[in-house]
């Protein structure tokens, strides 16, 4: 709650005006007994939903205990990339826009109410929260009406000061529910969401999903990043 009071804006708050909202997010995600590893470049267009994607892939990895490092980042950058373009309606963003700035209805949103008594809806809720990142922009009140909805689960810890994958520090969250561990990395001054790990417990132990959201912002035209 005192992350969600103070978060401060970015420069990227400013640009809301530009057409395209742009989203750079790599993804470790688990595959039956396999990691696929992608790294995701995403233009939509605001007014109709066309754009662009960007996408770069390495091999998979046998097995699922894995633990992202730095230099499968570099790696997937340097990756040949398939561009797809998508037409009108082609791209969709998690839940409708304006995303509202009152945590109740947006936790309404995200994960369903009369579950709020299950053991999985605190994972049902995060899961929200980073699809929620990892599709499109959140400005400044939107971010705090994240960081509300997250503060009102009852099993979430504080970790401390923490580095994700690109290095950048930031504060980790984590939540244990429904056979999972979640841990999100906040960035302490802007309310960002940096980074998501679920690691799942059980007979087929490890990573079941890791997003390191590197860029988001708005464009001028697809195809141009906001930090070339």
């Amino acid at each position: 709650m005192a992350l969600a009071a103070n978060v401060g804006a970015t420069p990227e708050d400013d640009t809301g005006q530009l057409p395209y909202t742009y989203l750079h997010v790599q993804t470790w995600a688990r595959s039956t007994n396999a990691i696929t590893r992608t790294d995701l470049q995403t233009w939509r267009r605001n007014a109709d939903g066309s754009g662009q994607e960007a996408v770069r892939r390495l091999p998979d990895l046998s097995g699922v205990n894995h633990r992202p490092r730095p230099e499968e980042r570099h790696l997937l950058a340097r990756s040949p990339a398939t561009i797809t373009k998508h037409a009108r309606g082609g791209l969709h963003p998690h839940l409708p826009e304006p995303l509202p700035t009152d945590p109740a209805p947006l936790s309404g949103l995200l994960a369903p109410r009369e579950l709020a008594d299950e053991t999985a809806y605190p994972r049902m809720l995060i899961h929200g929260v980073v699809g929620l990142a990892v599709s499109q922009y959140l400005g400044r009140d939107q971010r705090a009406a994240c960081l509300r909805v997250l503060a009102g689960l009852r099993r979430i810890t504080y970790g401390g000061v923490t580095r994700d994958v690109a290095g950048r520090p930031g504060l980790a969250f984590t939540v244990a529910a429904g056979g999972s561990t979640l841990t999100l990395v906040v960035d302490a001054r802007t309310g960002e969401l940096l980074a998501a790990e679920e690691r799942v417990a059980g007979a087929r132990s490890g990573l079941f999903s890791h997003y390191l959201i590197l860029e988001r912002g708005h464009t001028v035209r697809a195809g141009v990043a906001v930090r070339p």
